[in-house]
């Protein structure tokens, strides 16, 4: 039924951990043998935070503590709060969802890629930074399927993005409740797969890309089993016996399209509804049966059929020479994808949801390896003298006037921490083929320095094509001297 896939999370015998400042100066290098494995780690978390506040600690979640570190975070969220107060506030700034996630994993080495949010559904991808230049065709979309499709509290969120020239998407989806709606969240899982829609050059559709999660409050319930029997199924850990009736399992049987999802095995406790705060099941006067409704399931684009032999005049040539094309790039680039556990964290009490978390190990052959951009901070730096930056296009791409570079704390958390930004164009000094020189004002330079980096911001694609090195940008003398900042002070955490 679920394919012999395992439930256990494969721990690594090596309990030698990095610690943050490490991991953070790890990811950053630029050197070849950081990116040249083609085998990649992908935490999922899935979550129906029920407009609870964030707890104050995730470790646990994303497994900070443990030896192996993922190369990828992707987190969705449901029923995040959105009174049209806070709703507004958290436009305009930051949600505390994504701020929690962001200052726990930024310290760590990884940066906010991507995020879409939609009333209460909420989706971010994350990446070392080390991937970030591999990261592009970056897009994001949500439907609404809440009261006859004009409202976003029920819906999907998606991204999708080119990792390693992989077409890969997300899509987190918040369905019907209740038990007798099974067919209408599948009518609605429908719904949204026809209604979003990408850049139709490459993958213009979710089922175009060569891997897609599907994930989320998916609400599907546990049917014909009285309240005794689930619970004693439950209570002795003989989750098996209630397969056969989980509803996306009885869906799958009669829905081709479910069938292309896959979906390792229920071998933990279903994940609502619980008692806020506490293990137990809901002991309201509801008295909602428990149910497996938070899901995360996945499907590697099917292969594409050989060409036929013999020629029909009706046949699209334009058709044949695309389908061609798809099959050799999946002989040359192939991608495969393993789970390595699946299973909820019981520890999270904030919510009458438990948070569902998916392991997975991603292979594939890298398109390529190379960044569009080398970007390099030329000599030293401090905010004493204005600097330089120096940057090559190592492959063609779509520059333009609009492209920047910003400067960056390292451990910066999204593309929007620059501490300042110098335009390509606007700021140039010389160039030649092969190299460009930018200015970069003194004034803009932090006085107490730290730990930077540079990124290159490509405007036409819209993401990071160049990351730098890490490099010292150094105390300014001057600013000591005269009393602006301490001698013993040399970090961009205090002057912020």
């Amino acid at each position: 039924m679920y394919g012999g896939w395992t439930g256990e999370i494969m721990e690594n015998d090596d309990d030698t951990k990095e610690d943050p400042q490490s991991q953070v100066k790890n990811s950053v290098s630029m050197e070849k043998n950081c990116c040249d494995e083609d085998t990649f780690r992908l935490h999922m978390v899935t979550w129906n935070v029920a407009t609870a506040d964030p707890p104050d600690d995730i470790s646990s979640l994303l497994h900070l503590d443990f030896p192996k570190t993922p190369d990828l975070y992707v987190i969705g969220l449901q029923e995040v709060y959105s009174a049209p107060h806070r709703f507004i506030i958290d436009m305009a700034v930051e949600d505390s969802w994504s701020h929690l996630f962001m200052s726990s994993l930024a310290p760590r080495g990884y940066l906010k890629v991507s995020s879409i949010r939609m009333q209460g559904l909420l989706l971010l991808f994350f990446s070392k930074l080390a991937h970030v230049p591999f990261i592009r065709d970056i897009q994001d979309t949500y439907s609404r399927t809440g009261i006859s499709g004009y409202w976003g509290n029920k819906g999907g969120v998606s991204i999708r993005l080119s990792f390693y020239g992989h077409m890969l998407c997300f899509l987190n989806c918040h369905l019907a409740a209740h038990m007798q709606y099974a067919s209408q969240r599948v009518d609605e899982f429908e719904y949204i797969l026809d209604t979003q829609t990408f850049d139709p050059k490459k993958t213009p559709h979710i089922l175009d890309h060569k891997l897609v999660f599907w994930f989320g409050d998916l609400n599907f319930r546990i049917q014909d089993h009285g309240m005794h029997f689930l619970r004693n199924c439950i209570t002795s850990h003989k989750f098996n016996l209630l397969w056969s009736k989980d509803q996306l399992t009885m869906m799958k049987k009669t829905e081709a399209l479910l069938q292309e999802f896959d979906e390792g095995p229920l071998d933990f406790q279903p994940t609502y509804k619980f008692n806020r705060f506490s293990d137990c099941y809901d002991s309201s006067g509801k008295m909602r049966k428990p149910a497996w409704t938070d899901r995360i399931l996945w499907r590697v684009k099917p292969k594409e059929p050989p060409p036929e032999e013999e020629k029909d005049e009706d046949r699209d040539s334009g058709l044949d020479e695309k389908n061609t094309k798809n099959q050799q790039e999946e002989e040359e680039f192939p991608l495969k994808l393993k789970q390595d556990s699946y299973t909820s964290n019981m520890e999270y009490g904030v919510s009458d949801h438990k948070p569902v978390i998916g392991i997975f190990t991603l292979e594939l052959r890298k398109m390529y390896e190379t960044p569009l951009v080398r970007v390099c901070a030329e000599g030293e730096w401090s905010a004493d003298f204005d600097a330089m930056v120096i940057y090559s296009p190592l492959q063609p791409f779509p520059s333009s006037a609009w492209d920047w570079i910003g400067l960056y704390k390292v451990g910066f958390r999204s593309v929007s921490d620059y501490i300042t930004y110098t335009w390509v164009k606007d700021d140039e000094v010389s160039f030649n083929d092969e190299l460009t020189q930018v200015y970069v004002s003194k004034d803009e330079i932090p006085a107490l320095g730290g730990e930077c980096v540079l990124c290159y911001y490509c405007s036409t694609l819209q993401c990071i094509v160049g990351i730098s090195s890490p490099f010292k940008v150094h105390e300014s003398k001057v600013a000591v001297e005269e009393g602006l900042a301490p001698e013993n002070i040399d970090g961009l955490e205090k002057a912020s």
